[in-house]
């Protein structure tokens, strides 16, 4: 049994937890392509793995994730043209957001994390977010914290990373990062041989509509990941497990909680 896991313990353990003051951590992920090296299921996976590993460290509990995303863009996700990806509308999402928010706290929670793994998500968690807050209201007691976990790779990292120079998040779909991570937590799902050559995708500054699906390689990589490494993994992994276990004592206040 893992601890951590909401879905791996009783209502009646869940209800102590919470009553405890327990911060719960909501990964969000999608269903979306992610090269022919890299399951579907990448972004969910990682942001579970890593809110397990910061619930560890803060005494947390790990909600099953949500692991349907915003649509799919060309210049970060390849695009909706790739058999697999499975997206929903912004409405869709943002009703989610703000429906796990208030399920959360109808709970008891009130220091609740969403941990973001798929970059077309964002401003939808964060109106999700803005609308449950709204209704709550100020007296609730609540706190919502968002992040994308990317974000909390340090400078330092990407530099010993990239020694070449960092191609920025955008194009890093599928490439060093994730497939780095994903050897640091899950190997067995990673195809080494299946990882494309090719460079980096060219886009312009701009979008169209209907979707240029002929900018985007076929294969669904928008950069290398041929110099990605479970080490490498492990670095970025650290980076982002203490930057959001110290982002989550700060803004919640955590004093003496026992580590997981």
């Amino acid at each position: 049994m893992n601890s951590v896991r909401m879905d791996n313990i009783s209502w009646v353990e869940y209800e102590q937890r919470v009553k405890a003051g327990s911060v719960v951590f909501l990964p969000c992920g999608a269903t979306e392509q992610h090269g022919p090296h890299l399951p579907l299921g990448t972004d969910a996976l990682l942001a579970s793995a890593i809110s397990e590993d910061v619930a560890r460290e803060v005494g947390g509990i790990v909600a099953p994730a949500i692991s349907y995303g915003y649509k799919s863009q060309p210049r970060s996700g390849g695009g909706q043209h790739f058999c697999g990806t499975t997206s929903v509308d912004g409405a869709t999402l943002i009703g989610l957001i703000r429906d796990a928010v208030r399920e959360f706290y109808r709970h008891g929670v009130r220091r609740l994390v969403i941990v973001v793994g798929h970059f077309e998500n964002q401003w939808f968690v964060t109106e999700g977010i803005e609308l449950a807050m709204r209704e709550l209201g100020e007296r609730g007691g609540m706190e919502v914290m968002r992040v994308e976990h990317w974000e909390l790779c340090r400078k330092e990292t990407l530099e010993a990373i990239f020694p070449g120079g960092f191609p920025g998040i955008a194009l890093e779909h599928a490439a060093v990062i994730e497939t780095s991570m994903m050897l640091h937590y899950y190997p067995q799902l990673v195809s080494l041989d299946s990882i494309p050559a090719h460079g980096p995708a060219e886009f312009p500054a701009y979008d169209m509509y209907p979707t240029r699906t002929a900018w985007v390689p076929s294969s669904g990589v928008l950069s290398s990941a041929k110099e990605s490494s479970s080490e490498k993994g492990r670095l970025l992994v650290a980076d982002v497990v203490d930057g959001i276990a110290a982002a989550v004592r700060h803004e919640f206040r955590l004093t003496g909680r026992t580590p997981i």
